[in-house]
């Protein structure tokens, strides 16, 4: 018997020329996403990995030389380093709690106390001349211009008096275009310049070199690379991408504003000088001139003096060349760039330049309060990435050490959990509007919207410590014999000038009550 054949498969059907198109009214939407091929915009998306291995180098590059040589790029810095950092730095609050709940104020106190020794100049950073402040400074200057900032912990005798420090490198060590692939069963890789296990977390970084003879030259071909742990790096950058392993510079969607920018004011400087250096040329009429019998002896040069006069030689005339640029449009310009480039830094245009034409109160004020948020949310990034690590770590060899002491007692290593709550206080400014700020936090206070401490915070002070200050003055003044109504009277805020009104007014006293109920 003759087994079945199969039907022979039909051919495919040829596809038809329009696929892909968007057919019909939904052709015009997200106009953005249609592709021109003589526009060079970007169509097709890249990996984070592929795009900060070729593009990091360059803008790192290109964000030193701007901050080198742009006074905006260095005001920008330097607006960032003063306002994440400021004058003190982001300062340290022991919080640790006893078992029934309060404070444990002599431990926290020990602990702050050594933290402040700690973060002396010649104790946190391994060549003893950076203090803890200086730190935090650097790590926010090379994290604008640089992307990022990286620091190794060191231990032991190399690390100072205190058994641990920071040893501060350049981001430029760790060679961003190093990448490798590692075998086996775990599957790790190195991209970047450092090494991952298959999940993306870091597992080691590999610098060209951290011997400090060698930090003249970043390229040292032969020499392979120095292999360091991830526990033991500091790695701070900002994460604006998924799987993103390097930081950017934080303007570096203003560097080609800024570059052309500068550009356009050199060439307006030269043309200004030009222009008032006030030159003119001498015209011969055909036939006439040194170039006729030619020598070039018979050169005329005419030095400018006041009313003088000068006779010129037959067929010559004086011609003027009196450019006028830069004229009205300079500054025009120049301001509608720098507001790009502002919003790029995100910060406000009167802070980046100090231009306050046209700005009224309101309009500064309501930039002026964005920009703190802004500047906030900076200290914590800093706070996150580099003083909580860095306190945890140094907490925990002092603890072992023995270290903390409270009355001559080392503070126990077993209640490390305990010891390391504690908050930041990054600095604060000052009111904007002082008299309407100040009565709408007494107000919230009132109203049970925030507490007395939030509010002391935000004017970056410790709220223990304005505290412990009241009861002191509170004693002085009790001491020095003043009476008690008054003591309660400026305590309240009710006296202004220093003069206590009547003690025998009944009105007065009535609504002092009525306050401090």
């Amino acid at each position: 018997m003759q087994a079945a054949v199969a039907p022979a498969p039909s051919p495919p059907r040829r596809m038809a020329r329009n696929v892909g198109r968007v057919p019909g009214a939904a052709g015009g939407m997200f106009k953005g996403s249609q592709v021109d091929p003589n526009d060079r915009w970007a169509s097709i998306a890249v990996s984070p990995d592929q795009w900060l291995t070729w593009r990091q180098p360059v803008l790192v590059a290109r964000m030193r030389e701007q901050w080198s040589n742009n006074d905006h790029v260095k005001r920008y810095v330097d607006m960032c380093r003063q306002n994440i950092v400021g004058p003190l730095g982001i300062l340290l609050q022991a919080k640790a709690k006893k078992r029934g709940g309060q404070l444990d104020t002599e431990s926290n106190d020990a602990i702050e106390a050594w933290w402040a020794q700690w973060g002396r100049t010649g104790h946190c950073d391994v060549t003893g001349t950076y203090s803890w402040r200086e730190i935090q400074d650097v790590c926010v200057a090379t994290c604008v211009r640089d992307g990022e900032f990286l620091a190794r912990k060191i231990y032991g005798k190399h690390a100072g008096p205190m058994g641990f420090s920071l040893q501060l490198i350049d981001p430029a060590r760790l060679p961003i275009r190093y990448e490798a692939l590692k075998w086996g069963d775990e599957g790790g890789f190195v991209r970047q310049g450092i090494e991952f296990n298959r999940y993306g977390r870091p597992v080691a970084y590999h610098f060209s070199s951290l011997d400090e003879r060698d930090a003249y030259y970043y390229t040292l071909n032969g020499k392979g690379y120095v292999r360091v742990p991830a526990e033991e790096v500091i790695h701070v950058f900002k994460k604006e991408m998924v799987g993103q392993r390097r930081g950017l510079p934080w303007a570096a969607t203003s560097l080609f504003g800024l570059h052309h920018l500068q550009g356009f004011q050199d060439a307006a400087v030269q043309n200004a000088r030009a222009s008032a250096a006030k030159m003119g040329f001498f015209e011969w009429d055909a036939g006439m001139g040194p170039d006729c019998d030619g020598d070039d002896e018979g050169e005329i040069y005419v030095d400018a003096e006041p009313l003088s006069f000068h006779e010129l030689p037959p067929g010559a005339r004086l011609k003027d060349w009196n450019p006028t640029y830069p004229s009205g449009e300079y500054a025009v310009f120049a301001k509608q760039v720098l507001r790009s480039i502002a919003a790029g830094m995100n910060v406000s245009y009167h802070s980046l330049t100090g231009d306050l034409e046209k700005v009224n109160f309101s309009s500064i004020r309501s930039g002026t309060l964005e920009e703190r948020e802004r500047w906030k949310q900076d200290q914590q990034f800093v706070i996150e990435q580099l003083c909580t690590p860095v306190f945890e770590e140094a907490l925990k060899l002092a603890l072992l050490a023995g270290r903390i002491t409270v009355r001559g007692r080392p503070l126990s290593a077993e209640k490390y959990a305990e010891y390391r709550k504690v908050s930041w206080q990054g600095r604060r400014w000052a009111w904007v509007d002082p008299r309407a700020d100040v009565e709408s936090a007494l107000s919230s206070i009132r109203g049970g919207l925030t507490s007395v401490s939030q509010v002391i915070r935000e004017q970056g002070r410790d709220p223990q410590e304005v505290f412990r200050e009241l009861a002191e003055d509170l004693v002085a003044m009790r001491e020095a014999g003043l009476p008690e109504a008054f003591i309660t009277q400026v305590l309240i805020g009710k006296v202004t000038g220093g003069n206590a009104p009547p003690a025998n007014d009944e009105n007065d006293e009535d609504n002092d009550h009525a306050d401090a109920a």
